[in-house]
């Protein structure tokens, strides 16, 4: 990916979570003065589900962007640079579809 792209990408992606971490943020500080049963409504609202799937696949596609470019920065050594890019895009895959299918199955 170039240089460019990453960067127009990099900045979508952080306008994207502007106003879901308001959302969540602001949502779970709320949640502290509801009783049991209205948490529970709220963690089974499917809008909650598809903003909290939404934060962490956007989340970690902006996180997967940032470090490659701290890699690319601070490790002079190639391989080092390879292996550290291959093991977080495959972090940034892996941790957002566990969370998915926690979510879908309420595990």
């Amino acid at each position: 990916m170039n240089d460019t792209r990453k960067w127009i990408l990099h900045r979508i992606s952080a306008i994207i979570l502007a106003p879901l971490y308001f959302w969540l943020y602001f949502s779970v500080i709320s949640l502290s003065t509801k009783k049991y049963s209205e948490a529970i409504y709220f963690f089974k609202n499917p809008l909650f589900e598809i903003l909290t799937i939404m934060v962490f696949f956007v989340g970690f596609f902006h996180a997967k962007i940032s470090l490659s470019e701290i890699f690319e920065d601070y490790i002079h050594n190639q391989k080092i640079k390879d292996v550290a890019n291959i093991l977080t895009l495959i972090s940034s895959i892996i941790i957002p579809f566990i969370t998915l299918i926690l979510l879908i199955y309420k595990i």
